[in-house]
């Protein structure tokens, strides 16, 4: 996927506004990034389709759901912000470093989803709240996140897990611990990257 591809697929389904806000925060995370190091550098000119359009699409394997949105490790806003800013969820985005809490904070201001989006300075288990909808890119093993996180899981709260190729063996690896509905979806970004849903998790 080019970027002009990635952002005529952001046009089509979230409109020439869903497509400003994404360039927003495109320029606000490019020029954060000159501060911190947000994304690896060598992303930054792929960032419409390695980080928006691919946050973006999670947002269609939620559409059955209603209810608040918990985005684990969000770092940059991918995809906590991006779900913020083209869907009209509460959004709880889990950051423990605090120089990126602030940048999230800051980045909620400007794209106009403050009032929507908590910023949580602190690792996931301190959060309790239970949500509809848990998320995490690129943050750690299956088995670990459902650890980190049970508490704010319920029966019909779904997972949304971007992962690698990887994806299916960990899936079997978190079976040995964890009861649970497990589907893997294919990443529209990338042919080998792949996405683990899950549903009714608890500890065995």
């Amino acid at each position: 996927m080019t970027e002009d591809d990635a952002k005529a697929w952001i046009g089509d389904r979230f409109g020439h506004a869903g497509e400003g806000r994404m360039a927003d925060l495109a320029q606000i995370v490019s020029h954060e990034a000159g501060r911190q190091n947000l994304i690896a550098p060598s992303t930054l000119e792929a960032i419409w389709s390695r980080h928006i359009v691919d946050s973006a699409q999670l947002i269609g394997l939620a559409q059955d759901t209603e209810g608040d949105w918990l985005d684990i490790g969000t770092g940059a806003g991918f995809p906590g912000l991006v779900v913020a800013a083209l869907t009209d969820r509460r959004m709880v985005l889990v950051e423990p470093r605090k120089r990126r809490a602030e940048f999230l904070k800051a980045a909620a201001e400007s794209l106009g989803v403050a009032s929507r989006v908590e910023i949580v300075t602190a690792k996931v288990e301190a959060v309790s709240e239970p949500v509809a909808v848990i998320s995490a890119r690129a943050v750690a093993q299956l088995s670990s996140l459902f650890a980190s996180a049970i508490q704010c899981s319920r029966r019909k709260t779904l997972w949304i897990l971007p992962k690698g190729r990887n994806a299916r063996e960990e899936v079997a690896v978190a079976e040995q611990t964890w009861h649970g509905m497990f589907h893997v979806e294919h990443s529209l970004t990338d042919p080998e990257s792949l996405i683990v849903l899950a549903k009714g998790v608890s500890h065995r």
